[in-house]
């Protein structure tokens, strides 16, 4: 279960992808496809390159070598959402306008915010329980408020693929079921969701496919089938092997 083979109608597909800094490779080799409507959990011990494959997939970090292959989208067609932690704080910013550059696609550099989309911004304030917070500064929020937000920014971007980085991370149980709710309903209007996760509870009741990653693939399929016993102490076996200063990966090397 060493990834999915390439199909005609992946959404967005790995080609042996490698991905790392300074030509030193974060993960290494990636085989998949994250079909349309696919709802997605990445699960991978700490450095075991998510945020690096997410990053690599939104085009925030070029590959070493391979590719990101889309099919009937492009990269505008996808909302990211990184860790709340990653957030720059430091730029005035308010809640409101944060989660207005979702539009980003549909107004451009220079484009005016019209009023349909600012009230299209509200409501999705609304919806992640941010009511009457659109006029604060971001950096008044709490972590899993900024959670909150950038799932509203989600929202307005209308995307057909969204990327999230540790969606749950330092939130509590009452966020993360509404966050959870969202995405369910993301799945059902036919978005494919890819989410780094670390809970494997929730990825279990949650996530009907899983991705195992320890800078390159344990396994990649249905969760039932993926969080099993041989492939978890694999993926703990992996990690205890790596090396922090390992040699530049080629083309076709043996991963």
């Amino acid at each position: 279960m060493a990834g999915r083979e390439l199909g005609a109608f992946s959404m967005i597909a790995l080609d042996n992808l490698t991905l790392g800094y300074d030509r030193h490779p974060a993960v290494h080799h990636l085989d998949g496809r994250f079909a349309e409507g696919s709802m997605t959990a990445v699960v991978g011990p700490n450095g075991a390159g998510k945020s690096t494959l997410l990053k690599g997939i939104v085009g925030l970090v070029q590959p070493l070598d391979g590719r990101v292959i889309f099919s009937g989208i492009d990269r505008r067609d996808i909302a990211y959402a990184p860790q709340a932690a990653e957030m720059d704080l430091s730029f005035p910013l308010s809640v409101l306008d944060m989660v207005c550059l979702g539009h980003w696609r549909r107004m451009g550099p220079f484009g005016r915010l019209r009023p349909k989309l600012r009230d299209q911004a509200l409501q999705a304030l609304d919806r992640v329980g941010l009511e009457g917070f659109g006029g604060r500064a971001l950096d008044t929020l709490s972590v899993g408020q900024r959670q909150r937000a950038l799932f509203a920014r989600v929202m307005t971007a209308d995307a057909a693929a969204i990327v999230l980085d540790e969606p749950f991370a330092a939130v509590d149980a009452g966020t993360t079921l509404d966050l959870l709710d969202l995405m369910a309903i993301w799945r059902k209007q036919g978005r494919t969701v890819i989410a780094v996760v670390h809970d494997l509870e929730i990825v279990r009741r949650h996530f009907p496919d899983c991705l195992l990653l320890a800078r390159e693939i344990v396994a990649w399929g249905p969760t039932s089938e993926v969080l099993v016993s041989g492939n978890l102490d694999a993926l703990k076996a992996m990690a205890e092997a790596w090396e922090d200063h390992a040699p530049i990966c080629e083309r076709g090397q043996a991963a």
